[in-house]
């Protein structure tokens, strides 16, 4: 069965339509940037409320609770079969003060060092055309929609 994910698009408008990505942590995304953004999200099970999940997640990867009026997306289906649930929602979300869950990994490879990385080392607000390019492709459709339906 393929995993699946939930996740939040945070939305802003002002003068422009804005949306919150987040930027994966550990070496191997340090030095990748177009295409590896990503709305917060992550895994849930299959008993598990997908938008619960979707806000629980969010406040992991960012340290910060969001509330607000949300509304269903179609879900997307990444590259490697993760299915994607996501909800979009407009809210503030202060992208200079990003406090994410860590995870533990071997690196350097083979060295036998265990090391301690943030899930996410960064976040910020684009506008959709940046935002595009800066989402993992799969997840570009759910920025397509937001604009459609805003």
């Amino acid at each position: 069965m393929a995993k699946q994910a939930a996740g939040l698009l945070v939305y802003r408008t002002g003068e422009e339509l804005e949306v919150f990505l987040v930027h994966p942590g550990g070496p191997f995304y340090s030095k990748k940037d177009d295409g590896v953004w990503s709305i917060p999200k992550g895994l849930f099970e299959a008993d598990e409320d997908p938008l619960t999940a979707a806000r629980r997640e969010f406040e992991e990867e960012t340290g910060q609770k969001i509330a607000g009026d949300f509304f269903k997306l179609k879900p997307i289906t990444q590259k490697g079969g993760k299915i994607v649930f996501a909800w979009a929602v407009e809210a503030e979300v202060d992208a200079e003060n990003i406090v994410s869950n860590t995870f533990e990994m071997e690196w350097p490879p083979k060295s036998g060092k265990m090391r301690e990385f943030p899930e996410v080392d960064r976040g910020a607000w684009f506008d959709v055309d940046t935002a595009k390019r800066k989402i993992n492709p799969a997840q570009a459709a759910l920025v397509d929609e937001l604009i459609s339906r805003v």
